[in-house]
């Protein structure tokens, strides 16, 4: 198995969970690199899971589906319908191509976003939660986004975490500039900027490395967090 990026509009990321002969597409908000990479490596079997109802992480679908109608679509119950598209709620474990998925609701940034763990190893988060970060909370249920941040923090920390976007680098500013005496926090920015400079991935992080730089869920509280937010909202 491989898991891999491709880069979309501005700073999304389409994860690719690639195995020999099938492939499972998490949130592809454009199609065009993904049907170059489906036309080149040719895998007999597809499939989408999709976090949330966003654009910019669903935008692609219509026209995968169009070229391959066989793709099956797993997603919370908030998107748009499509066809062949199977609706998973918080709790549910499915497997998809041979992966055991586990879906858990991660809402505030959208009411019905759902993160995944594949396999036990590995959680794409979408929007709900990012390197050093987390989403904004589009919904005003702060109570939401903070328990989906304790339900992250609960993983076994070697699980790697696979986000939605690429904010690491802006995130780690924001920490270092409430916590400028943290030496984790100012080594992870420098990394970052490392990454950042050659156009690299922050990703894999893990659970145990975000329980470290992520300010986000170490807030004692809900109203803690909200500050937090409101602050990085405005940075």
């Amino acid at each position: 198995m491989n898991i891999f990026p491709i880069h979309a509009l501005a700073d999304n990321y389409i994860w690719m969970i690639e195995d020999t002969n099938s492939v499972v597409i998490v949130d592809p908000g454009e199609a065009a690199e993904v049907l170059s990479y489906i036309e080149v490596e040719k895998p007999s079997q597809i499939a989408i899971l999709l976090t949330h109802k966003h654009d910019d992480h669903i935008g692609g679908v219509e026209e995968i589906i169009q070229a391959y109608p066989e793709t099956n679509i797993y997603a919370p119950s908030e998107v748009p319908g499509f066809d062949d598209m199977t609706i998973l709620e918080d709790g549910i474990q499915l497997d998809i191509l041979g992966h055991t998925v586990t879906a858990l609701l991660s809402a505030g940034h959208t009411a019905g976003h759902l993160a995944y763990i594949v396999d036990n190893q590995f959680l794409f988060s979408g929007d709900a939660m990012f390197s050093a970060g987390c989403g904004r909370v589009f919904t005003g249920d702060y109570q939401a986004a903070f328990d989906a941040l304790e339900t992250f923090s609960r993983l076994d920390d070697d699980i790697a975490v696979f986000a939605g976007h690429e904010y690491t680098l802006t995130n780690l500013k924001f920490a270092h500039s409430i916590f400028p005496e943290n030496e984790v926090i100012a080594e992870a920015l420098g990394q970052a900027e490392v990454l950042n400079a050659v156009n690299h991935p922050t990703y894999p992080s893990t659970i145990g490395r975000e329980k470290i730089i992520n300010i986000f869920m170490q807030a004692e509280d809900v109203t803690a967090f909200k500050d937090l937010r409101n602050l990085r909202d405005n940075f």
